[in-house]
């Protein structure tokens, strides 16, 4: 019971403390006044239109990485052809990239002119102007170009850990091969795909510099244009409230339809590899080129080639930018992952009710907006600092570590929970009769079978701090600068140019633990 205990307490201290802001945001929306006309109008003009437009980017954005992020890790655990292990780690690659230097990238390329007057010159075909629907579904294509790699990270795991025991069984039982996948394989993978699209969902929610480039009116744009535009953080905090309930709803149908579907590997070993031939192999290349071309390498191209038209320099400011980068993503990753180790581990062996919900509404954190995050975040150290009577958290680099904490704790929740629904529970009962406690449960049976699970959620964890902009924009010491902050400074002033270079820089920092994952291979046991 002690050592119970000891999973216990930092689960749900650490569920209070990254939930505290949000509740804080919440008591905001609930007291504040003098915002009540203002909500009922939005409730009656612009609402809905906020409502539809998310739920489109929505669905736009999780059908292109379920085809992208489903398909790319089938081929890459499945089959083998020419320049498979490249694209192993290959494809995760865009995931450096923050969605709104990419849409400033394609769009400084303005393709849409050019392939108009190509049509028009060549084909004789006058292209109509597009409507609203284009820039959400532009918008969409953008974020899921640089969101696939969150399910194709876990659905490549899921797949390359399947029993290839279980494949050979449905055949030898006269099913055919596609119908297998979907019978067995699918539903093997189908946990770690699911955390994957509720991480992109989220991901999408929470998107401001897309959505306001493209002109989107998503859930995000009309908060930011209530506190900002209108001053007034009540309405904000009320709308933010509302896609708070959304989430969390959203969540919880997501888990309570995962909790009754488990299904678990009886052992790691590798799967066979069915080798392609011309012109199955030519396809395969193509397919997971695809998305690498247009999710990186052409909008590093198109960087690259505003940096140099810009003059090609480097300033010794960069390396400082970088290093205040990788900085704080290092710090943020060192307490968030152990801290959802706990939080996964704790939850599945004490399921309770109060435990699972403070969990989720930990998890909901990763849909807010960061800008209206940082709302509650500086009621919130401003509250403690009061308390304390000076100041140890405003203005501070740990209020911005405490934001990545509260704004990220779900990617590596998502992604060491899906590790731990692979294992059985017949584990932990065989330790347990054995004479192991809890803690030593952890350490001896499941920490070898999650430190794939807990690299994958180290990566995610570390990349999206580093890409990270509204809260460190508003929450950054002064004078304090990473190198997404002044891109997005460079490129909203549409000085492309200038934004290349700490944009490049933040797809070559975040390139390293990219090649470090690609080559580590936990030991088996």
């Amino acid at each position: 019971m002690q050592t119970r205990w000891l999973v216990r307490f930092p689960v749900l201290f650490g569920a209070f403390m990254i939930s505290a802001p949000m509740l804080l945001l919440a008591w905001t929306a609930i007291t504040g006044s003098g915002a009540a006309g203002q909500l009922t109008h939005l409730l009656s003009t612009v609402l809905p239109r906020y409502v539809l437009n998310s739920v489109a980017l929505v669905l736009v954005v999780t059908s292109m990485v379920l085809l992208i992020g489903v398909g790319c890790a089938w081929l890459i655990a499945a089959y083998d052809f020419p320049g498979r292990r490249f694209f192993r780690w290959a494809l995760v690659l865009p995931l450096a990239l923050p969605s709104f230097v990419v849409a400033y990238a394609y769009n400084d390329f303005n393709w849409l002119a050019s392939v108009s007057r190509w049509a028009k010159a060549h084909l004789g075909v006058t292209i109509p102007r597009m409507g609203d629907w284009a820039n959400v579904v532009a918008a969409g294509v953008v974020l899921a170009l640089v969101l696939y790699p969150y399910v194709y990270l876990l659905a490549r795991t899921a797949f390359e850990e399947r029993s290839p025991s279980l494949g050979e069984a449905a055949l030898s039982l006269g099913i055919r091969r596609a119908c297998a996948w979907w019978r067995v394989v699918w539903p093997i993978a189908r946990p770690s795909i699911a955390a994957g699209c509720a991480l992109v969902i989220m991901e999408t929610l929470a998107d401001f510099g897309t959505v306001a480039y493209f002109a989107v009116d998503t859930f995000t744009a009309g908060i930011y244009r209530s506190w900002q535009s209108m001053g007034d953080k009540t309405t904000a905090a009320r709308l933010a409230l509302l896609l708070m309930g959304f989430v969390l709803i959203l969540t919880s149908l997501e888990r309570s339809q995962r909790a009754r579907m488990r299904y678990f590997a009886r052992g790691r070993s590798d799967a066979p590899r069915l080798r392609l031939r011309w012109p199955q192999a030519a396809l395969a290349l193509l397919a997971c080129l695809t998305p690498l071309v247009f999710g990186l390498l052409l909008p590093l191209l198109l960087l690259t080639l505003s940096w140099l038209d810009a003059g090609a320099q480097l300033s010794v400011r960069l390396f400082g930018w970088a290093l205040n980068s990788a900085m704080l993503a290092a710090l943020a990753t060192v307490l968030i992952i152990p801290a959802t180790l706990l939080a996964a581990y704790g939850l599945r062996l004490m399921p309770g009710p109060r435990a699972r919900w403070l969990t989720t509404l930990a998890c909901s954190g990763y849909a807010l907006p960061g800008l209206v995050l940082a709302i509650g975040l500086l009621s919130f150290v401003g509250m403690v600092d009061q308390l304390i009577g000076f100041s140890l958290l405003s203005g501070t680099l740990v209020a911005v570590v405490y934001a990545y904490s509260v704004r990220f704790f779900s990617i590596g929740y998502q992604s060491i929970e899906s590790g731990l629904t692979r294992i059985n529970p017949s584990m932990e009962q065989s330790a347990s009769s054995l004479g192991l406690n809890s803690v030593e449960t952890l350490r001896e049976v499941h920490w070898p079978l999650l430190r794939s699970s807990v690299a994958i959620a180290s990566l995610l964890v570390f990349v999206d701090c580093l890409k990270e902009l509204p809260a460190t924009l508003v929450l950054r010491p002064f004078n304090f600068d990473t190198l997404s902050v002044v891109a997005y400074h460079f490129a909203s002033d549409e000085r492309l140019g200038e934004a290349a270079a700490p944009a490049l820089l933040i797809a070559l920092v975040s390139l390293l633990p990219v090649l470090v994952l690609s080559v580590y291979r936990p030991a088996r046991r």
